[in-house]
């Protein structure tokens, strides 16, 4: 599979099992998102110390692999090998994972906005 597609910019975007939709749809909104949400994920499993939850990253960047694949699927039908859907189990034990994640940290009295630098 290659990285380019050679079908030109249009202002639309081909989607996996047939179909193409323009590229301000709400389903390439909802993939990239995901796909950034997984890079993001990808750079804190990169931090140090790279072993901290590393089996919980990547398991985490393989369920979100799996919903943006589903989400630029709109017919699996049509799919040789159509992506599972991730399945409960995957859902509790990312919320075990959470909860336990959680025990460590003092009570959430408030929001913190994002930014700043990576250290």
């Amino acid at each position: 599979m290659k990285i380019y597609t050679k079908t030109g910019d249009a202002g639309d975007t081909g989607l996996f099992g047939g179909g193409r939709v323009p590229k301000d749809h709400p389903r390439v909104a909802a993939y990239g998102e995901v796909d950034s949400l997984n890079a993001a994920v990808g750079f804190a499993a990169a931090l140090d110390p790279r072993s901290w939850e590393a089996p919980l990253l990547e398991a985490i960047q393989r369920d979100l692999f799996t919903a943006g694949a589903i989400l630029a699927t709109p017919q699996p039908d049509k799919l040789k090998t159509p992506p599972a859907p991730i399945g409960a189990d995957r859902i509790t034990a990312l919320e075990r994972a959470i909860d336990r994640l959680e025990e460590g940290l003092p009570p959430l009295d408030r929001f913190i906005l994002p930014g700043g630098g990576a250290k």
